[in-house]
């Protein structure tokens, strides 16, 4: 596919916006998503790749045309059947040499109008997607943006936040270029590099103003753990009970007030929607096993955290969303506390053939 001097230009300075927002503060593992479009054109984040490693090759080129195509056809009402009829759709879409999954969320990127659009999911801005008073908060302090209460996301969430963009667009002649997902993160759209970073300044400035005003500290402070031998002790233990112990990873860290149920999309896909909380014996963690359905990926044993999984980076993966739904929780508490997801939307991604594929990209 040939790329005119134009666009080389607009994956360029895409490119530099994925590695900027690819970092810690606004993305975990594979989370978080970019674009940019031309009338014809629009070159997403394949899924399952990270945005801190993106390059201009890395971007995945569709058909606007065929894109288009998605929002007029007749889906199944069963959820696994809608989606694959939606990855193959998108699948036909690809014109680029690169072949890689496009995001699922793709449609969604292409409902704005603006030539650039940067989803991520910080932390800092999760503080009140994930708060019970979010939607009334959002409505203050960002008056101008568009806030969706949570919606399972794929096909269903795209085709939501397409028919509101419209109703926004009717009513203030413009289009939003903030969008705040319940129990998500957000997206932040505009017609160029420079204006996507002053918006996102904002949000994160005005967010962190009102941290302070509630004496709540934007970082979470971990201590080094106090008995690195006992730690190895318990981590060597989880994975005998593990079952699969030359496949079981183990990382740790000293307590943090981890989350006791579902936040995100992403909080579910690497750390699981549950912990595991007491001494990691074989019946312990079995009982946990059968109850929940898969074996723990975040254990809190008394004064440590341990992240598990079948690869070392898995391992880390689990930890570090324990981590950061930790942060989340802590920064709800500025919003009248956390507001975990419900049981219909945590089973959704937690039998998602997407978030699966990408789990194993990364």
């Amino acid at each position: 596919m040939d790329i005119s001097e134009d666009s080389h230009v607009l994956l360029e300075q895409i490119t530099i916006l994925s590695q900027e927002f690819g970092t810690s503060d606004f993305v975990r593992g594979g989370g978080g998503n970019t674009s940019v479009k031309n009338e014809t054109i629009a070159w997403v984040k394949p899924s399952g790749t990270t945005l801190s490693d993106m390059t201009t090759d890395t971007f995945v080129a569709l058909d606007r045309q065929k894109i288009s195509g998605l929002y007029q056809i007749d889906t199944p009402a069963e959820p696994s059947q809608r989606e694959a009829l939606v990855k193959d759709v998108m699948a036909e879409a690809v014109i680029s040499e690169n072949k890689a999954r496009p995001s699922v969320e793709a449609p969604l990127h292409d409902s704005f109008d603006f030539r650039f659009v940067v989803h991520t999911h910080p932390a800092i801005v999760n503080g009140m997607t994930c708060a019970k008073n979010g939607r009334k908060i959002c409505a203050d302090l960002f008056p101008d943006s568009l806030w969706i209460d949570y919606i399972d996301p794929g096909y269903t969430l795209c085709m939501v936040v397409r028919e509101k963009i419209k109703d926004y667009q009717k009513q203030y002649s413009k289009q939003p270029d903030m969008v705040f997902l319940e129990n998500h993160g957000v997206f932040v759209a505009a017609d160029s590099a420079e204006k996507i970073r002053k918006l996102y300044s904002n949000i994160m400035s005005t967010l962190k103003e009102q941290y302070a005003k509630a004496g709540i500290n934007t970082s979470l402070k971990i201590p080094p753990v106090g008995d690195p031998e006992k730690a190895e002790k318990i981590a060597d233990q989880i994975k005998r009970v593990s079952g699969n112990d030359k496949k079981c990873f183990v990382d740790y860290c000293s307590q943090i007030n981890i989350s006791q149920g579902p936040l995100s999309p992403d909080h579910v896909v690497y750390s699981k929607s549950y912990p595991f909380i007491g001494q990691p014996t074989e019946q312990a963690t079995k009982a946990f096993e059968k109850e929940k359905g898969y074996f723990p990926a975040v254990i809190k044993c008394d004064d440590i955290v341990f992240g598990t999984g079948t690869s070392e980076k898995a391992a880390f993966l689990a930890l570090e969303l324990a981590k950061d739904g930790a942060l989340v929780e802590q920064l709800a508490e500025a919003f009248g506390g956390v507001q975990y997801m419900t049981d219909q939307a945590r089973e959704f991604i937690e039998n998602w053939e997407v978030e699966s594929y990408r789990k194993t990209q990364i």
